[in-house]
């Protein structure tokens, strides 16, 4: 992830690669403090003479898009620093909404399973009820 964000940002320096993994573990700590849930990690290792090894195991291009855009609005003082805060803002919240990506409506039972807001366990079949109105005989009570 940290080449993609080098690109993004036309850095090709080693200097900044701290700081860039500091901003995309940042980035994804704000998509988590917000509710997304990241489809893996996204961490990074420092050696002894400041090289930085990308262990990050992110693979979904649309939370990884939303961590760079944060990590471009952040970096150094971009002139499009709004145009950027708007782009990670629009970003943040289609994730925040989007199924599969929160935990929001999703209980987990005792067993370990998820489930719905209906408290059925994902999977199975719940059948529908309906409430019927007792039948009158026409007259008043």
């Amino acid at each position: 992830m940290l080449k993609e964000a080098k690109k993004a940002l036309r850095v090709t320096a080693a200097l900044y690669d701290s700081e860039i993994a500091s901003l995309l573990m940042a980035g994804a700590n704000d998509l988590e403090i917000a509710g997304v849930r990241l489809p893996g990690t996204v961490s990074f290792t420092i050696g002894t003479d400041d090289a930085v090894a990308d262990v990050s195991t992110l693979t979904d291009p649309l939370v990884q898009r939303a961590i760079i855009t944060y990590a471009a609005m952040r970096f150094g003082n971009p002139p499009n620093y709004d145009k950027l805060a708007d782009a990670y803002d629009v970003q943040k919240v289609q994730l925040m909404h989007a199924t599969g990506y929160t935990d929001f409506g999703e209980e987990t039972t005792e067993n370990g399973s998820e489930s719905t807001e209906n408290g059925s366990e994902t999977g199975e079949t719940v059948p529908e009820t309906t409430e019927t109105e007792p039948e009158t005989d026409g007259e008043g009570a």
